[in-house]
């Protein structure tokens, strides 16, 4: 087994309960980035988001990269710059905000720098700040958008047990426009069609000159099935959700016992 680069996902798998990189995980991606591997960080969240992450692994020198927005933009690490990136047009938003005034849920948009708070249904906050703390909140007037309005990615955020219920309401049209993925009990995320971790790898092959087969790839949740399925060697963690276990060739230990460290030293360095 030959890997070239190793693409890890965030919550539930580099980090730990406590939301943390044992030392552990830091030690074996700075010794397979030593022999010359790729480790690329691949999560829903901005770049600003997970600053201090990649500096605690020692993923911000030149020639570091990160999939963001699950897959939508790509970017140097060190700088920041915006390498490949893939947005929502305006009439998409307006669409997926009038989907959630149907569904009475909040949503806010989110693009590189903001997290824009439409007007939330009346006694449902968004919970997103709960989970959202890197980028500030502003509100946003949908009756006026400027018609450049590029956005990264579309949330609701709201409690589990009533969002789940409103998930089984969304009519199939919106799945066959947008990608749908639930990334935390209570966010369910909306991305153009052609985003998701996969094709972040492609986008990542086409870059980095890595071919797909090359590379491995670990995550635990909905998000990450597809660059688990995608990559030549997917690994689940054993905290894994079944689905993603299911598509995975190798499982490794769960994200409190280091499984991104023990999947690297067993099967990636040399």
């Amino acid at each position: 087994m030959s890997i070239k680069l190793v693409a890890i996902d965030l919550d539930g798998t580099l980090l730990n309960s406590d939301h943390e990189v044992s030392e552990e995980n830091k030690a074996a991606i700075r010794k397979a980035k030593a022999q010359g591997v790729k480790v690329v960080l691949v999560t829903g969240r901005p770049l600003k988001a997970m600053l201090h992450i990649l500096e605690d692994c020692g993923l911000t020198e030149a020639g570091d990269i990160a999939l963001t927005y699950n897959g939508g933009l790509v970017q140097w690490t060190q700088t920041g710059e915006s390498v490949r990136q893939i947005t929502f047009p305006k009439e998409d938003s307006l669409d997926i905000y009038k989907l959630s005034q149907d569904l009475g849920l909040p949503c806010n948009f989110i693009d590189l720098d903001t997290v824009h708070a439409p007007p939330y249904p009346e006694g449902k906050p968004s919970q997103y700040p709960k989970v959202m703390n890197a980028l500030p909140f502003e509100p946003i007037d949908m009756t006026n958008l400027p018609e450049e309005f590029p956005i990264n990615k579309i949330v609701y955020c709201w409690h589990q047990e009533e969002l789940d219920e409103k998930i089984k309401e969304i009519p199939d049209i919106y799945r066959e426009r947008y990608n749908l993925i639930k990334s935390r009990p209570q966010l369910l995320e909306f991305m153009p069609k052609s985003i998701d971790k996969g094709k972040g790898l492609d986008l990542l092959s086409e870059i980095l000159g890595i071919e797909v087969a090359d590379m491995m790839a670990i995550g635990d949740q909905e998000n990450d099935l597809a660059m688990v399925q995608r990559a030549g060697t997917g690994v689940a963690m054993a905290n894994a959700i079944p689905l993603v276990k299911d598509a995975a060739q190798i499982i490794t230990k769960t994200n409190d016992e280091h499984g991104v460290g023990y999947a690297i030293e067993k099967y990636v360095l040399n």
